[in-house]
């Protein structure tokens, strides 16, 4: 009789593999979880779930998403032994499965149904409770050709309080390390030996320790963590008059990290693809160092005959596999003899990583030499020397793995990246095509023509670029909007070009664009414009403006046709209106007031907390006696999001905890209801809050029934307005009376008063009856299913926000979006005059405060029990 784990054990060679054999064992009182980030051959997530005493497991290529619209492949694979959800560590080439296994996420999960009868017939429900992943998710089995030994599955998160869309969140390129081994967490991994195991590790020869006086003091010991996300810089266009900053010039590469412990060396891009076997010379001159345990951070650059940075040249490089001509320029050093010294002060990192490297023999590594001179003077001089840049670094700065204001870039030339969306064809005596038609994705996550490129290739060039696009040909356009003068061959928006232009003109478009080449270290969906910030901790002076650079960052950023009145690009030149706060609630300190928040807008945490103090006596009403669930931001908008409903060990002044016995089984609710709560929440890096639509005195009654009006792709704003207007039509029909607020996003809130009489599952279910109507009566701007093809070009009315436990943004409550909109009460007669979701951001919403279009919604009285009888729903 086969046992369980028999195709495992086939698999794999103990003798070489540092992997658990394991064994099947019996279930504990709680079934765990794993999901495990594998770069082997190609870069996937291994989800592997506890079930009959083994870990039943699935490959899902592309990482899971919080998004219920993607539904993402999971091709399932042999079960592994429980003891395999620990494992961390490097897979040794030619073994099965070769390449670096991480943690990425552990917890509990929860199946509903019975999990056993799910599993075998292809469809199973559960909750996760993990450390990235919670909610409710769905693994189904797809219809194949029968008889497959790896059944194809989706992996489906399903509408809850835990679901964002992927057009403002992506979990696996926000949260890409480890929980045991990653920052943060190495105390954990020194604590846990089973996750510390390596064969492979206790064969390697010793190498060179670091000699006595040789660390920094900031210096901790710590295990060297098997990935690390890299540092990147704040593209400004104001640089510090300040001599605490050095800098470097900006190299025209890739990013690369290194990982090395003892002779075992492997490199990584910024996303984290394991590129050892693309330059396995490479790995030889960093073993050549002799470093017991290091991770090193650079960038890989291909110089031309003047020794300058050569993009195109890199690009073909790896396209012809000869990389030997690569050379790798060093700027930092995280980790280094068995230490953690990102909390090590800049300039201290670089000099022991410079006294590493005079030892080197190779000429492939170099120090990024750094320049104590002038940014104006250091910025001149590139350009002269055709580099496309210079970054500055503050002297005294920590090391962190995200988007950080103390590493600034300014450019000699505007210059990023652009998602392909077409072609045009050849004209004359010209091959392979004629130009690329590229795009950029907006603060909805929509992607936005941004004009063409035609020179800047070589005939090589266009020969590679036409078959690559040709095998990507599709026949609806990837921009929204369907700009006109975007005409060409279409193509699915995967391939990102690396461009430099002169200037942005007023409608969202460049000019005097070329082509360096394209980027595969850099996923198409995170291309969006960059938009100068300024610089932190430091008094600004103007950026010299080179030779030919135009007029860096003055333009608006690309928009639909009718742009929304408070993005960045809207308000972001009157933002600064906002006064500092008066008075804080007595007890109350703000840390770090100065930390940038929005990059986009410059919005900074104590611009944050100015606004909710402005707006409270406003807002707390609609948050007083209802659980409040929390999005909070610690790094700013662009770094790790946390989601809390419940009580934990996070203290924050003021927030209450609600009688535990209102939901049972969980951690107490939360409440706010004082500005003291306000304020203390703000202090702890929260910038969204979001209500239940019931109280406190009648939890299980909701008060409120809520339509959440989201566009799909290529819905303009007048049709999501024109939506709201038939939804009031609707309701009023009924004799239901509603009121509107802005979402603070892309769509619209309609909301109706009730007087708390009915249950969640009637309330909720004659909300999902008014959507299908309205998905009936008006098919061509409703849908009543979500799924990127249902909405296409058509409004979802999402009516899940009426279960119970679901959030909807309160009233007032400021979103975690570049431009940081605010979610405002609007009345019906301001539809038409309303330019967006996002039409007021933190810095002009307080100017409605001498509003109140909802003054009636506190007295309105009225239940479903008549509408649902006119409707005939029952």
């Amino acid at each position: 009789m086969p046992q369980a784990l028999d195709r495992y054990w086939e698999k794999r060679d103990f003798n070489i593999t540092p992997e658990p054999r394991g064994k099947a064992a019996r279930a504990g009182k709680s079934l765990s979880f794993v999901i495990q980030k594998h770069a082997a051959r190609r870069l996937h997530y291994d989800f592997r779930l506890e079930l009959g005493g083994t870990l039943k497991s699935w490959a899902v290529p592309k990482g899971p998403s919080l998004d219920p619209d993607d539904r993402r492949m999971a091709v399932h694979v042999e079960d592994h032994p429980l003891s395999y959800a620990s494992f961390e560590g490097v897979i040794p080439p030619r073994q099965y499965g070769a390449g670096t296994v991480i943690v990425w996420d552990r917890g509990t999960w929860t199946p509903v149904g019975d999990p056993e009868a799910g599993y075998r017939a292809g469809k199973l429900k559960f909750r996760l409770d993990g450390e990235k992943l919670q909610g409710h998710w769905t693994l189904v089995r797809m219809h194949g050709r029968g008889g497959e030994r790896q059944e194809p599955w989706l992996l489906i998160k399903e509408r809850d309080e835990a679901a964002r869309p992927a057009s403002q969140f992506s979990v696996v390129d926000e949260l890409p390390d480890s929980v045991i081994s990653g920052p943060g967490a190495a105390t954990r991994r020194a604590a846990s030996p089973a996750a510390t195991e390596s064969t492979a590790a206790s064969k390697k020869p010793r190498r060179r320790a670091a000699t006595a006086g040789e660390l920094p003091d900031a210096a901790a010991p710590a295990a060297l963590p098997l990935t690390l996300a890299p540092q990147l810089a704040t593209l400004v266009e104001q640089v510090p008059d300040s001599a605490d900053y050095i800098y470097e010039a900006k190299f025209d590469g890739y990013r690369l990290l290194a990982r090395i412990e003892g002779s075992e060396v492997r490199l990584f891009t910024r996303n984290g693809n394991d590129w050892t076997a693309k330059m396995s010379s490479l790995a030889t001159a960093l073993r050549g160092l002799k470093l017991a345990s290091a991770w090193l951070d650079g960038e890989i650059v291909v110089l031309d005959e003047h020794g300058v940075p050569d993009f195109n040249a890199l690009q073909n490089a790896f396209d012809a596999a000869r990389t030997e001509h690569i050379r790798y320029f060093l700027f930092d050093l995280p980790y280094y003899a068995g230490h953690d010294l990102r909390k090590v002060p800049l300039w201290q990192r670089r000099e022991l990583l410079a006294r590493l490297l005079e030892r080197s023999t190779s000429e492939r590594l170099r120090f990024s030499q750094d320049f104590q001179a002038g940014a104006a003077e250091m910025l001149q001089s590139a350009c002269r020397l055709r580099l496309e840049g210079v970054i500055g670094k503050r002297r005294d700065a920590p090391y962190v793995s995200r988007r950080s204001p103390t590493w600034i870039k300014l450019k000699c030339t505007h210059r990023q990246e652009f998602v392909i969306g077409g072609y045009t064809e050849p004209k004359g005596s010209r091959s392979g095509l004629g130009s690329l038609l590229l795009g950029i994705h907006d603060e909805a996550g929509e992607l936005r023509y941004a004009g063409n490129v035609g020179t800047g290739f070589d005939t090589r060039t266009l020969k590679l670029l036409r078959e690559k696009l040709q095998a990507l040909e599709t026949e609806r356009t990837p921009f929204a909007g369907k700009p006109r003068e975007a005409k060409g061959r279409w193509v699915e928006p995967k391939l990102v070009a690396e461009v430099s232009f002169s200037e942005w003109t007023p409608d969202g478009r460049i000019r005097h664009s070329v082509f360096h080449g394209l980027r595969s270290d850099k996923p198409a969906r995170a291309i969006t414009r960059e938009v100068p910030a300024t610089p932190a901790n430091a008094d600004t002076a103007p950026a010299p403006t080179p030779a030919k650079a135009g007029k860096a960052g003055k333009a608006p950023a690309p928009a639909p046709a009718k742009p929304a009145a408070g993005t960045a690009a809207g308000k972001a030149t009157r933002r600064r209106s906002a006064p500092r706060p008066a008075e804080l609630p007595e007890g109350l300190r703000i840390s770090h007031p100065e930390r940038v928040i929005d990059p986009s807008s410059g919005a900074t945490k104590l611009d944050l907390v100015t606004y909710y103090l402005r707006v409270a006596d406003a807002m707390l009403p609609h948050l007083a006696r209802r659980p409040v669930a929390l999005v909070r931001a610690p790094s700013g908008i662009g770094g790790e999001l946390f989601f809390q409903k419940h009580g934990d060990t996070l203290k924050m002044a003021g927030v209450r905890q609600l009688d535990p016995t209102l939901d049972p089984g969980r951690e107490p609710l939360l409440e706010i209801d004082s500005v003291e709560a306000l304020i203390g929440a703000a202090q702890m890096n929260v910038i969204e809050l979001h209500t239940w639509n019931a109280t406190t005195r009648a939890l299980e009654k909701p008060d409120r029934m809520t339509f959440d009006l989201d566009p799909g792709e290529g819905v303009s704003w007048d049709k999501v307005a024109e939506a709201a207007q038939l939804t009031r039509t609707l309701l009023d029909e009924l004799g239901l009376r509603s009121f509107l607020k802005t979402s603070g996003g892309k769509g619209l809130h309609v909301v109706v008063p009730l007087t708390p009489r009915h249950d969640w599952d009637t309330v909720k279910g004659f909300s999902q009856a008014l959507v299908q109507h309205l998905a009936r009566v008006v098919p061509s701007r409703f849908v009543a299913k979500s799924g990127p093809r249902n909405r296409v070009g058509k409004i979802f009315v999402d009516y899940l926000r009426n279960g119970r436990g679901a959030t909807t943004a309160a009233a007032f409550s400021a979103r975690a979006r570049p431009g940081m909109g605010v979610s405002i009460p609007c009345s019906w007669d301001e539809l038409d005059d309303l330019e967006g979701g996002a039409q007021w951001n933190i810095f002009t919403a307080p100017q409605r405060l001498s509003l109140d279009p909802w003054a009636d919604y506190a007295a309105t009285r009225q239940t479903l029990t008549a509408a649902m009888k006119s409707f005939g729903y029952q």
